[in-house]
């Protein structure tokens, strides 16, 4: 799940919302919002302003 919502940040070559994610991916807001925490905390996300992520 991690991986997915990595991969739809890498290909959107720009920074998403949580709700952009979701829609991409196919995955619920709860889970895309369980894994950018992991991310976040790996590391492997930044925000480049408020509520928008992108990957490292």
């Amino acid at each position: 799940m991690d991986q997915k919502v990595l991969d739809a940040m890498k290909n959107a070559g720009k920074p998403l919302k949580a709700g952009e994610i979701a829609g991409i991916t196919g995955l619920s807001s709860k889970e895309v919002d369980k894994a950018m925490k992991a991310l976040k905390n790996k590391q492997a996300i930044v925000s480049p302003k408020r509520c928008y992520w992108e990957a490292k």
